[in-house]
């Protein structure tokens, strides 16, 4: 897939004085079934996540807390997203290098998969993710 595909969402915000609500549904916000959400927190200043991409999975990344960016790349082009709002997600899909870094002090990185965990759904070599990208 190409890195056109991934693109930001603006998800639903809520908007009353006791506060803001936004919520997410698959199928609704984002065209696949939810099956697994993880959270990364406390990265330490100047470290990197991710540094990997995915043969078959979707995700939506989002900021719950802080900010941080996410540099992905398809082989061809590449492109940095700078995520600092809890109602915004951005969309990444299969066959994505991705690397998250410049993470704001008590940042809090929400990921909704559309997988469960599954090792072998990772390429984490670029070498081994270029020579697959390149044969698709």
């Amino acid at each position: 897939m190409p890195l056109s595909d991934c693109k930001l969402i603006s998800l639903p915000k809520i908007h009353e004085p006791r506060g803001n609500l936004t919520f997410i549904e698959g199928g609704a916000h984002v065209d696949f079934d939810i099956q697994r959400v993880y959270y990364l927190y406390d990265v330490p200043g100047g470290s990197s996540r991710g540094g990997h991409a995915h043969k078959a999975l979707h995700q939506l990344i989002i900021a719950m807390s802080g900010s941080f960016d996410v540099h992905l790349d398809d082989g061809h082009e590449k492109k940095i997203f700078h995520l600092n709002r809890s109602y915004m997600g951005l969309y990444v899909c299969p066959m994505i290098w991705r690397e998250l870094d410049n993470f704001s002090s008590g940042s809090v990185c929400m990921v909704l998969a559309s997988n469960k965990y599954a090792e072998d759904d990772y390429y984490r070599d670029y070498a081994e993710f270029m020579r697959a990208r390149w044969q698709a």
